[in-house]
């Protein structure tokens, strides 16, 4: 069975139910944005009688329920808003520009090509229209709202302000297409009723006019059984505008059917007096990249959870009970209760999430290993309750959470990991079964010499697991923690600098590994410059004030051999915190770390510059 129809209509009547109300916009459409050249160019395509493309409607009055809007330019009385019909997929830009320049008796709004705002009145230059078919789209014109035509020094070079002068210059009126009579008998008065220009007015009634009037759209009707997911996968593999629409966009114009606002739940309106959770949530720097997407992934995971709880609780076998999820056709058919329910929750769980990755020390949103893995680990949190605060359990969450940065788990579809994660980890906390990402992860020695970028997860993760572990900045000797991070700009920067790295001729795939990196400040990155490490240290020594001992112990907070630093051998030096490195990574993971390459080729970096997502080392 087909859940569609096909047939043609006639364009006159779709766009007079653009004007009644009876076909509308879904409100996840986004505004019309063509300019005067896109409108020019469909009308001059319908005046030869062109193919403009299908149109692709839904039948409402199904279980799909979505806010409907009006095109833009029709307005309804505030009491005296019809019911939709039907609702418009595909066809959007074209049906709006065809209404605004045909039924519309108002200058049009627009913009130029160089997106500049504009209005105009649209006209078919008659002669060249029946003349030169071949050249359409120059015989309709656009004019100014003045209807007059000035040159750069605004002198006036041309006026069709009055009905006379459209006569005269044979200019017709687009808005007057399917309806002539009034004009046709008014430009026959002008010309005093000649033979010649009667004729010729019949000439381009057949060839033009009757084009527009006899015109027939392609269109396709989705039946109103269709599914909320079938609407939206078929809404964004033919909508012509190229933009792919978010659960959210979707989500927002089916709760709008239901009087509920979800962007003003989620940006705030400072007119209707509502806070808004993403301002909220983005006061947790750490969040700053949240998007509203993760955040309904987190419901989603919540509600389905607590639903899957409440099935097992009766007695239904677990491949019976309801299945925790956070794939977009869940997001899509969470109903507004569920939202409601468990919005507060999620933004509990969230900045939970973001108080887990302060400890963690990681503070900034570039910084953070994955955005994907915040959304499991904020409904962990949250379904724990006030024992996420335990220190065995926070280890263990801890635990899990490293696994899924050094195992490199969270980088692609993750909804299926997210939602095994979930009620996984919950029970493992009670005593269960590993989790299966805990299982999973490995960690290849080979890797670090791969790890070159902020593009890979496990680079920013072990950034932040040396800051964790008490890494101190070489100048200062302060253990960095999120005040000192902002405040003294920590960011990685080359042990060995990138200048005399070069010079020894040290290959830069090596002296890029995050190996030889560090988390310092910018002041300290500028002190060690380009020169030779026992150069550098010496030079901090004395400024700072800081002894030969106390220099090794905060070289020592980094995993630094300092013997091998302060010989300026990279090689040795090089072995010995790679050796260390895989130690702290083992910790962090509870378990030993691959000392050979795996079958699989390692993880490459998707930027093909090795040190642009790093801080600029202060090198001379």
């Amino acid at each position: 069975m087909t859940t569609f129809d096909t047939t043609k209509e006639f364009l006159s009547g779709m766009l007079e139910q653009l004007g009644d109300g009876k076909t509308q916009l879904p409100d996840f459409q986004r505004s019309w944005v063509w300019d005067d050249d896109h409108i020019r160019s469909v009308l001059a395509s319908v005046a030869r009688s062109f193919p403009i493309g299908a149109v692709m409607m839904l039948r409402t009055g199904g279980d799909v329920r979505f806010q409907p809007r009006p095109v833009q330019g029709v307005t309804f009385p505030p009491q005296g808003r019809p019911e939709p019909e039907r609702l418009v997929l595909d066809g959007q830009q074209r049906l709006t520009s065809l209404y605004q320049a045909l039924m519309l008796d108002k200058v049009v709004e627009t913009v130029n090509a160089k997106k500049q705002k504009i209005k105009r009145w649209y006209y078919i230059d008659m002669r060249k229209a029946v003349q030169s078919p071949e050249d359409m789209e120059e015989a309709i014109v656009g004019l100014p709202e003045s209807r007059q035509l000035l040159n750069f020094r605004g002198e006036l070079i041309a006026d069709y302000s009055t009905l006379q002068r459209e006569y005269e210059a044979e200019l017709f009126p687009i808005r007057n297409v399917f309806d002539d009579d009034n004009w046709r008998m008014a430009y026959s008065e002008f010309w005093d009723f000649d033979r010649d220009r009667q004729k010729f007015y019949n000439e381009f009634g057949k060839r033009v006019l009757n084009a527009f009037n006899q015109y027939q759209v392609p269109l396709i009707v989705l039946d109103r059984t269709t599914s909320k997911e079938a609407v939206c996968q078929v809404f964004e593999k033919v909508n012509t505008g190229g933009v792919s629409l978010t659960a959210f966009e979707l989500l927002t114009a089916t709760y709008a059917a239901d009087n509920f606002n979800l962007r003003d739940d989620w940006f705030g309106n400072q007119e209707r007096q509502v806070a808004g959770r993403e301002p909220r949530l983005h006061q947790k720097k750490v969040l700053q990249r949240l998007a509203n997407t993760d955040f309904l992934q987190v419901v989603a995971l919540l509600y389905t959870s607590a639903r899957r709880d409440a099935d097992m609780t009766t007695g239904l076998q677990p491949e019976e009970a309801a299945a925790v999820s956070c794939k977009r056709v869940t997001i899509l058919n969470l109903p507004l209760d569920g939202y409601r329910q468990w919005a507060d929750g999620a933004v509990e769980g969230l900045e939970r999430a973001a108080r887990f990755l302060f400890q963690q020390n990681i503070f900034s949103p570039w910084d953070l290993p994955y955005q994907t893995q915040v959304v499991p680990l904020a409904a962990i949190l949250i379904k724990l309750g006030n024992r996420w605060e335990d220190d065995g359990i926070r280890r263990k969450v801890a635990l899990w959470f490293w696994c899924g940065v050094f195992g490199e788990l969270y980088g692609g579809g993750i909804e299926s990991r997210a939602a095994r994660d979930l009620p996984e980890v919950l029970a493992w906390i009670d005593g269960g079964a590993e989790p299966q990402t805990v299982i999973d992860a490995n960690f290849s020695r080979t890797r670090l010499l791969t790890l070159r970028t902020r593009n890979s997860a496990a680079y920013k993760g072990l950034h932040a697991l040396l800051m964790r572990d008490g890494a101190q900045d070489f100048r200062t000797g302060v253990p960095i923690d999120e005040a000192s991070f902002w405040d003294e700009r920590i960011d990685i920067h080359h042990i060995f600098p990138q200048v005399w790295c070069v010079r020894q001729g040290i290959p830069s795939q090596r002296y890029n590994s995050i190996v030889n990196k560090a988390a310092v400040s910018a002041r300290t990155n500028r002190i060690v410059g380009g020169q030779s490490p026992s150069a550098y240290l010496q030079r901090i020594q004395e400024q700072a004030g800081i002894g030969r001992q106390r220099m090794d112990e905060i070289l020592g907070t980094h995993v630094i051999d300092q013997q091998w630093l302060r010989a300026d051998h990279f090689e040795g030096f090089f072995a010995a915190r790679e050796d260390a490195l895989v130690t702290r990574i083992a910790a962090a993971m509870g378990k030993a770390v691959l000392q050979q390459a795996s079958e699989q080729e390692p993880v490459t970096e998707s930027n093909g510059d090795d040190s642009a997502d790093d801080a600029a080392d202060g090198e001379s």
